[in-house]
């Protein structure tokens, strides 16, 4: 009856169980070793052991049986310590190793290719397990002595130590492989691979500190790498707990204070490498560093940094931001103080310091009252000096504010914009109209303003908003408009303010596009689209969305070629 209760479920067969169950009275029980207990899954796996307890490295027992069973995958315990050789590069600079009899795939933070080392497993997240470097047996291919005293500890720039020729091949090889793998172009477009160009390499490989960005563009289908920088800023955090690597602990004995500014310890939100130069920003900007680092744990200045734990404490964040003056090309610097409430006295003599710096033009002190860690602040203070830094790019004077988004390293971002151009295909004759999503300060659309006939700009800052439309009346551009909205909360309302474009660029942050704007786009049908992007992982994924939706899109081979913005980066 179909109200029966009682029913009986017929399981499938399972032989692989069966062997498991009954293997140890085979002949090759004695080999099974505990390790393997844990990767086993159907079809029946083989046995597995170790070579001897001396040395870390795994191997697979071959069945000498007639009917040889098919391998699987080795699962490391936590724990475990392995000699591994790195073969390549993950995203974000993690070395990617495999177990060399099967292939199984470990990540190593700080392990460059060729190099063979002893490293423990550490996690184990199902297809993939993550292994801390023990010791170098071996060096990398392609090493180089990495200038930065910090580079072995910091978690910024990891491949230091890595040849510039070495980090652009791998940068290269990455993209190539997410365009391949996630963007699924290798079945439908086998020819997308030949279509990566080579980076442009960048003049100046330090003193430029910028936010990473990966850029990638599509032109209807056509695609052109372009590495790039963001915002010439470096943002410093103080804490109560300062983070001293293992092997420093004997000489940093004695030092009486337990507070930092410096950078987040890899893998810490509360702890703080004290970092008194960084490399990667302008020498103005390590000068007022080294200002404020020589006075604000004096105890007369009574200055207490944040405890992210307790949520006590006055300072949180310092952020030192360089520009360049129109007129006379000297360096601008902002010194920003983000702290959790509004004390005047208690930065006074931190301003007077950093103020008598002949580069520093501002110094502000932003509010940020939330428990999080954000470094924007809900009131801000102008506490000497003037709101704002300048930069030229492109002929442009931009005026920038304290928490606005700004492209620079000012040399590779005239030759990001040069290609931004060049791939978007104006005509040049002042019919077009371009959409600029994501715009910030509408530095990109402001630069192709006199070549088209109207820009709209959409940017969910409103500071953002307030600064493009600020430069645009600097620059004596009227045929833009700037609209502050939140791109990833569109509705069916949105494209009624503006013609058909020609051309759509879209600068999205890390998360990539959201799918209500993806469809717009592909109901949009515009004929030329420049996606701009700082995770070429998601950007992959929009790509495939973007390529392979409702809409045929013809490949055809650009011309244009990469440029690498953000060297010592991976």
């Amino acid at each position: 009856m179909a109200n029966n209760i009682h029913t009986i479920r017929t399981l499938a067969p399972r032989p692989w169980l069966h062997t498991f169950r009954h293997g140890r009275n085979s002949p090759h029980s004695h080999s099974l070793s505990i390790t393997s207990l844990a990767s086993v899954s159907p079809p029946p796996p083989p046995s597995i052991k170790e070579d001897d307890t001396d040395r870390p490295s795994v191997s697979v027992f071959n069945d000498t049986s007639q009917n040889p069973k098919p391998k699987t995958p080795y699962f490391p315990k936590r724990g475990q310590t392995l000699e591994l050789v790195c073969e390549s590069l993950a995203f974000k600079g993690k070395g990617l190793c495999k177990v060399t009899e099967t292939g199984f795939v470990l990540m190593c933070d700080r392990a460059l290719p060729g190099e063979r080392f002893l490293g423990r497993v550490t996690r184990c997240k199902g297809n993939y397990a993550e292994v801390t470097k023990l010791k170098t047996l071996s060096p990398h291919l392609d090493a180089v002595d990495a200038p930065c005293e910090y580079a072995s500890y910091c978690g910024g720039c990891k491949t230091q130590n890595l040849s510039y020729e070495a980090q652009l091949r791998f940068k290269e090889q990455q993209v190539r492989e997410l365009m391949l793998h996630v963007g699924k172009f290798r079945d439908r477009h086998p020819e997308v691979g030949s279509i990566v160009k080579p980076i442009v390499p960048c003049a100046n490989q330090f003193h430029y500190r910028n936010k990473v960005k990966l850029k990638l563009y599509i032109f209807s289908a056509v695609f052109c790498l372009v590495c790039a920088l963001y915002v010439q800023q470096m943002e410093f955090s103080f804490s109560t707990q300062r983070w001293i690597p293992r092997e420093l602990l004997e000489a940093e004995k004695g030092v009486g204070s337990d507070y930092a500014l410096g950078l987040h310890a890899p893998g810490f939100f509360d702890k703080v490498l004290n970092v008194n130069k960084c490399l990667l920003q302008s020498e103005p900007a390590n000068q007022v560093l080294l200002a404020v680092q020589d006075c604000w744990k004096h105890p007369r200045l009574g200055l207490s940094p944040y405890d992210v734990h307790s949520h006590a404490g006055f300072l949180k964040h310092i952020i030192i931001r360089t520009g360049r003056d129109g007129k006379s090309g000297r360096p601008e610097v902002m010194v920003n103080f983000v702290t959790s409430s509004y004390k005047l006295e208690l930065l006074e003599p931190l301003v007077e310091k950093v103020s008598a710096i002949n580069e520093v033009v501002s110094v502000l002190n932003n509010i940020n009252t939330s428990v999080g860690s954000t470094s924007i602040g809900e009131e801000e203070h102008i506490l000497y000096g003037k709101s704002t830094i300048t930069e030229v790019l492109r002929g442009l004077t931009f005026q920038i504010s304290a928490n606005s988004f700004f492209q620079t390293n000012t040399q590779q971002a005239e030759v990001l914009y040069k290609l931004i151009e060049d791939v978007a295909g104006l005509k040049g004759d002042g019919s077009e109209i371009v959409l600029d999503l994501f715009c910030g300060t509408g530095t990109i659309g402001l630069s192709l303003a006199r070549r088209v006939k109207h820009v709209y700009g959409y940017e969910v800052v409103a500071q953002a908003i307030s600064d493009a439309r600020r430069n645009a009346d600097l620059n004596g551009i009227h045929n833009a408009t700037f609209v502050q909205g939140d791109l990833n909360k569109i509705d069916e309302n949105f494209g009624k303010n503006f013609p058909q474009p020609d051309v759509v660029i879209s600068d999205p942050n890390r998360p990539g596009m959201h799918m209500k704007l993806i469809k717009f786009l592909l109901e949009l049908k515009a004929p030329r689209i420049v996606y701009v992007s700082c995770n070429p992982a998601t950007c992959a994924r929009d790509l495939d969305y973007l390529c392979h939706g409702s809409v045929i899109i013809t490949f055809a081979l650009p011309t244009s070629p990469r440029s690498d913005l953000f060297s010592q980066f991976a």
